[in-house]
């Protein structure tokens, strides 16, 4: 085709990103210190993406207190030192040509967990090695592995805004050109969303303006700090059980996210019920980012499933989403975005292959 969709610019609030298939956060439970501080392997693996051709590279779930990692091992965005370690990350993603966001997230009642690599144990981690008290809406858990969470307070849920809006300032400062707020797979803001673990009766719980709130201040915090910074928010398009947050819901708080401020919503689904199962085929949650486009009055992403270039492509022409996110096909390839140009003849996949690699073959 003359000039993909896929590999053409696309612009967030002043910012213009070279093409349109965007890095998908992959949390990378690497950080052996368990300081939240990103180092070598972070720097290989962000490098490794940018280099490969994609436009955006969102860095993984990034807590924004201690107490907000899925795992020990996770990065965090709260103290000077992790601010320094992320100003790398952000140099060598633009060194390849690419955009970098990082996305800003609290794991609530699914924090302090094990890792999951193969091998690990599941659920969450003894205080005794590492674990911590997790908190969330209310006092329900996850499932019979994970801990009972303390309900927060108010005056604590303020305190959280703060963080993420603070966590923001320090993104920004090290050179990062986006955020993401993670909304999405049953983490903090999400089970405040969902009826599935909010059981709140105050400001914070009941109808779906209260269910949202949270995600709205955090938004409107952050956009009130950062005018011209691109706002991206990841949501769970739906919990996939009846009763719980569902795409009727996600296109409503998306309308409300455009008045505060947000620029983009990266439509995925699922995480707040382990009871759930999905047939989780090719573009399965495609359906989900083209309600919320239709009905949110924001560009959307999506994600899932989403493994040739024909059907990436496919998925931007017919105006299902503005924007296509990759997850694990990159970690397959992380060179994947320079043969989908190649594949899609786009005029801009010489140009997107560095000097380097020009004996290669895509």
């Amino acid at each position: 085709m003359p000039n993909p969709l896929l590999f053409q610019p696309f612009s967030l609030r002043g910012l213009e990103v070279r093409n349109r298939l965007w890095v998908s956060p992959m949390c990378q439970y690497s950080v052996a210190e368990r300081d939240g501080v990103p180092r070598d392997w972070h720097l290989q693996h962000i490098g490794g993406l940018a280099r490969g051709g994609a436009g955006l590279v969102v860095v993984e779930a990034t807590a924004v207190v201690p107490e907000g990692r899925i795992s020990p091992e996770d990065l965090g965005l709260w103290n000077g030192e992790q601010e320094q370690a992320f100003a790398r990350l952000a140099t060598v993603a633009h060194s390849h040509g690419a955009a970098i966001a990082v996305q800003l997230a609290h794991a609530g009642r699914k924090a302090g967990t094990f890792k999951g690599w193969p091998g690990e144990p599941y659920g969450s981690v003894p205080v005794a090695e590492g674990g911590w008290e997790t908190v969330g809406p209310s006092p329900v858990r996850f499932d019979e592995h994970h801990t009972e969470p303390r309900e927060l307070t108010v005056a604590e849920i303020g305190e959280l805004v703060q963080a993420f809006a603070t966590a923001a300032d320090r993104a920004v400062r090290a050179g990062f050109d986006a955020v993401e707020v993670h909304a999405a797979h049953g983490y903090l803001l999400q089970e405040f969303m969902s009826p599935l673990s909010n059981q709140r009766s105050d400001d914070y719980g009941g109808s779906l303006e209260n269910r949202a709130r949270l995600t709205r201040e955090v938004v409107r915090a952050i956009r009130g700090d950062h005018p011209g910074l691109p706002i991206l928010v990841r949501i769970s398009g739906t919990d996939w059980i009846d009763g719980g947050f569902d795409v009727e819901e996600a296109a409503l708080v998306s309308g409300w996210l455009a008045a505060d401020g947000a620029d983009l919503i990266d439509v995925s689904s699922g995480g707040n019920s382990p009871s759930i199962r999905i047939s989780a085929g090719p573009s399965y949650q495609v359906p989900l980012a083209d309600r919320v486009r239709r009905e949110g009055h924001l560009p959307v992403g999506a994600v899932g499933a989403i493994t040739s270039a024909q059907q990436a492509e496919g998925i931007l022409v017919t105006g299902q989403a503005d924007i296509v996110f990759l997850g694990r096909p990159l970690l397959t390839n992380p060179h994947l975005p320079l043969q989908w140009a190649t594949d899609l003849r786009a005029p801009s996949a010489p140009a997107l292959v560095p000097p380097q690699y020009h004996r290669a073959r895509f």
